[in-house]
């Protein structure tokens, strides 16, 4: 089990110049246009892994978010967009992980356009992670 039973998984957080809410389908045309403008700037952020972003046509990322979404409902993994009003400028993935050093593995993007956030939502997250969270130890790429 990822989390346990009677933890409340929450459904929004607000940082400095950021919110988050649950990633899902209603985010999908600008989610779409966020990651497909900032391929290389997301391969490039530390802790992103295979390879991702490929490119994908607006059905293929519905599928995907609606993935996302029932992983959050069904509590096996949490997705979040990151949010600055209601442009979607980023994600974040706090999965289940097979390190045995760490109880959780997380990740986030930023669009090229809002490279300045990156570390703001790292430092945000991070705390809130720690403070809410009922992780021990997650895995969570450090920015600067």
């Amino acid at each position: 089990m990822f989390v346990s039973d009677d933890f409340d998984v929450p459904k929004e957080f607000e940082g400095p110049g950021f919110r988050l809410e649950p990633l899902g389908p209603v985010h999908n045309e600008r989610d779409h246009m966020a990651w497909m403008s900032s391929i290389e700037h997301i391969r490039t952020t530390p802790g992103m892994k295979g390879g991702w972003p490929s490119p994908m046509t607006i059905e293929e990322n519905l599928s995907d978010l609606e993935g996302h979404a029932r992983e959050f409902t069904d509590r096996e993994a949490f997705a979040y967009s990151v949010l600055d009003g209601e442009e979607v400028i980023g994600c974040l993935y706090i999965d289940p992980t097979e390190d045995e050093g760490h109880d959780a593995e997380v990740s986030s993007w930023v669009t090229s356009s809002r490279a300045e956030m990156d570390p703001i939502v790292w430092r945000s997250v991070s705390e809130w992670l720690a403070e809410k969270w009922p992780f021990e130890n997650f895995a969570y790429a450090r920015r600067i």
